[in-house]
């Protein structure tokens, strides 16, 4: 097994294309395994080529980001440091070519897939929970754990007390997790956490694990929810080619990175980096099944 793991990460992305094999491998070679997530059908079956190039510690997740459920722009700001600007052309989820997909050995699970209110009407809404409940729907038949997308935005809500304004967050990790109580029967990991203290509570109880990325090597914002999430159900990702983690802020992110997320883990919850890169591998064996 590896030492490191790095659950969520894209270099079946276009940012990749010139040194792809060589990012996998240089992962591979500093024990580092690797989980490419794809976003839509194409970039979903980039990922299972990717991850059958490779006998071992390369595989793939499968499914339509929430923002990709409608066409949309995304600038370098919103993408984060390394992000390049692009325009969604939109997809309309077809059930069956994803559950094609689903049947290679080297799929380990559903998404990334969920709800992200950034920049959204109530009609994008409407079709992200649309094709979320299909997500699950697929997991559940093929008994697959979902990497969720989650980010939260402004936009009039009634929700959880609040009170109905233009001004209101809507908060999306309790929208989905209303989601989730309803139709999933399996479960899965929270991709690049960004809630509270009470989301984390939330969905943790409901059996998901909450994975977190470079953003931690510079900000605070989440050493109270790393400190009170258990060992046993947190994870590290790099979300690769995005948000490298210090000491390379300012440079393309890629797998490889990852230990310095488990470094920054360790630090936070006052433990040896050695017992949490050995709990992360063994978190994510157990949940996505390899």
């Amino acid at each position: 097994m590896p030492k490191y793991i790095d659950i969520h990460s894209h270099v079946n992305f276009k940012a990749f294309d010139e040194d792809r094999d060589e990012v996998i491998r240089r992962a591979l070679d500093n024990n580092t395994w690797v989980i490419n997530v794809g976003t839509q059908i194409d970039t979903s079956r980039s990922a299972i080529e990717l991850a059958n190039k490779y006998e071992e510690g390369v595989y793939a997740i499968i499914g339509l980001h929430p923002i990709h459920t409608g066409a949309s722009f995304h600038d370098e700001k919103e993408l984060g440091v390394g992000g390049v600007g692009f325009t969604s052309r939109g997809e309309n989820f077809d059930k069956e070519k994803y559950r094609e997909l689903l049947k290679d050995p080297k799929v380990v699970g559903v998404g990334e897939c969920g709800l992200d209110y950034f920049r959204c009407d109530e009609a994008s809404m409407k079709k992200q929970k649309e094709d979320f409940i299909s997500q699950i729907e697929l997991a559940n038949e093929f008994n697959k754990p979902l990497m969720l997308h989650i980010r939260n935005g402004s936009t009039p809500s009634t929700s959880l007390g609040q009170a109905s304004s233009p001004q209101a967050i809507r908060n999306a990790y309790f929208d989905a997790l209303e989601i989730l109580k309803q139709y999933s029967k399996v479960r899965g990991d929270v991709h690049f956490f960004a809630g509270g203290l009470e989301e984390a509570k939330a969905f943790l109880d409901f059996g998901f694990t909450l994975s977190f990325t470079g953003v931690i090597t510079f900000t605070h914002d989440y050493d109270e929810v790393i400190r009170n999430t258990p060992l046993d159900r947190i994870m590290s990702e790099t979300d690769s080619p995005y948000v490298s983690p210090v000491p390379h802020r300012g440079k393309r992110n890629e797998p490889v990175y990852v230990k310095e997320i488990v470094k920054k883990i360790a630090e936070i919850k006052g433990l040896r980096e050695e017992e949490v890169a050995e709990a992360i591998v063994a978190n994510a064996k157990r949940v996505f099944g390899i």
